[in-house]
């Protein structure tokens, strides 16, 4: 008798009985069939009761045990009681377990707790766990997880044995725009017996595939933006060099390629002695992108260009061998594989309009630096002395000679500043996409495409070409694949170079007529 008050006295120490869930609940849950014990562990999560987590939770460690027809929890580090069976979880069990503490995290008091829940429990709008949603609903004070929750109790309703129910729920999802929305709506209509429920579903289903296309239409015109900003950002430069100048510049792409390892080497060096200060990086590089770019130009103009100006096929022959010089050269320096440019942390991530259009901070960052790269070229162009004699040389170099313009010096720092904003392109690059020796082989042909159809000598047919191109080739893309969209876009351009050998939007002047 003695030696059982002490078992019994122990037990009460180290053994937590689940009765706030009621003992034969409880017994439920850990042993017998496996229809009953999801059943007994629906009530239990319906009833929402605290104490249910940490049964849950026991269970899936291995601390609850079963004696006497009871479940018994065991505490860390206790050995388990005298007799006991341990509970047999299989993989439905321990799903449905899952899912139950997901559920029942709605409750939490913590955001980052419910939105987690909401992330695991958004394919799982389960009619059993109705009640349980409905309260958390009721409970949610935040805007963006109460839209959530709207959705998975209107998702919870659609199983529901009530059709009325199921109508309702299909309403209010019609106006969702979210494709787990859509195909959870397919799902249940394949087995739709009702016939306004069916009718309720497949309006609904039309109504978030058109808000979907639009997302769609809306993410295609967006990448065509984002391709053509960095078309611009390529071709400014070349708008100078060849545009300006008339210097065919084979030689374009692997300045861009300088400007990117600049930002790498620059990345480099704030991970080595500035790590706090990682995510300012970028405020250096974009100076020190320019500044390499534009001093290699200088040295391109003032050793090889500068003897090849008029004899553009020379010069064509002189900076591709000028390329595969400086392309070979950064595969001695840093090795032929590419090196990755880790964006700042402000620059990570996106801005979700919708579930399927989403707006990346990095192609947003170089849109508007395209915009500013742009407006600063124009100015110094058109407002500055050396915009001023650098359109004095290219319209006519012996007046602007007679004049006294050193037009040596204007070819070194117009070619230097075509260079630079080259640099800058790279450097924009090097957030979207690894750093590699080839990497201006990618953009070259592109580039001139961008400079010849906007016109030889003007900045705005640039823009427009860059765009235009941008845009058309993601359409063409999305109809035919990449490579007959290249081809379909070459195939236009000489079309438009026959009927406009001068560009589109070519101004007349003494330097193209």
């Amino acid at each position: 008798m003695i030696k059982r008050l002490l078992l019994g006295g122990l037990l009460a120490l180290c053994v937590w009985s689940a009765h706030a869930l009621t003992p034969e609940l409880a017994a439920r849950i850990a042993a017998g069939d496996g229809d009953d014990r999801v059943a007994a562990l629906q009530q239990a999560v319906t009833a929402g009761d605290a104490s249910l987590a940490p049964f849950l939770r026991a269970l899936q460690d291995g601390r609850v045990w079963l004696k006497g027809g009871q479940a018994l929890v065991v505490a860390e580090g206790q050995a388990a009681p005298a007799d006991a069976e341990e509970p047999m979880l299989n993989n439905r069990m321990r799903r449905e377990i899952d899912a139950a503490l997901a559920g029942l995290d709605l409750l939490s008091p913590e955001r980052a707790t419910r939105a987690r829940a909401l992330a695991t429990l958004r394919d799982d709008a389960d009619a059993s766990k109705l009640a349980l949603f409905e309260r958390a609903l009721a409970a949610e004070s935040d805007a963006g997880l109460r839209v959530q929750l709207n959705a998975l109790v209107a998702g919870a309703r659609l199983s529901s044995a009530d059709p009325g129910q199921r109508r309702a729920a299909a309403a209010e999802l019609a106006g969702s725009a979210d494709p787990a929305t859509r195909a959870l709506l397919l799902d249940k209509l394949s087995g739709e017996t009702d016939p306004g429920a069916k009718a309720a579903m497949q309006k609904a289903v039309a109504d978030i595939g058109e808000r979907l296309a639009w997302g769609e239409r809306a993410q295609l015109l967006f990448s065509g933006l984002s391709l053509g900003s960095v078309l611009l950002l390529v071709a400014l430069g070349l708008a100078i060099t060849y545009g300006l100048m008339g210097v065919i510049n084979m030689a374009h792409g692997e300045l861009l390629m300088v400007g990117a390892y600049a930002t790498y080497c620059v990345q480099q060096a704030f991970r080595a002695w500035l790590p706090a200060a990682f995510d300012y990086y970028l405020w250096l590089a974009l100076p020190a992108s320019f500044l390499a770019a534009a001093l290699v130009g200088a040295a391109m103009e003032r050793t090889v260009i500068r003897w090849l100006y008029g004899r553009p096929l020379e010069t064509l022959l002189a900076t591709w061998g000028i390329s595969l010089v400086l392309m070979q050269a950064v595969r001695t320096l840093f090795g032929a594989q590419n090196v990755a440019v880790e964006n700042p942390g402000w620059l990570s991530g996106g801005w979700a309009l919708l579930p399927n259009f989403t707006l990346p901070y990095n192609r947003l960052a170089i849109l508007a630096f395209a915009a500013l790269v742009l407006v600063g070229m124009a100015l110094l162009l058109a407002r500055t002395r050396l915009g001023l004699m650098v359109r004095g040389v290219t319209q006519n170099r012996r007046m602007a000679a007679c004049v006294g313009v050193n037009t040596a010096r204007v070819d070194t720092m117009a070619f230097a500043l075509g260079s630079g904003i080259a640099g800058l392109a790279g450097c924009a690059l090097s957030q979207i996409g690894n750093v590699g020796p080839d990497l201006g082989q990618s953009y070259i042909v592109d580039a001139f495409m961008v400079v010849v159809l906007g016109g030889v000598g003007q900045l705005a047919g640039t823009v427009y070409a860059g765009l235009g191109l941008g845009v058309l080739s993601k359409l063409l893309e999305g109809w035919q694949g990449a490579v007959l969209a290249k081809i379909a876009l070459l195939m236009l351009l000489v079309l438009v170079i026959q009927k406009k050998p001068q560009g589109l939007f070519a101004l007349k002047g003494r330097s193209v007529e």
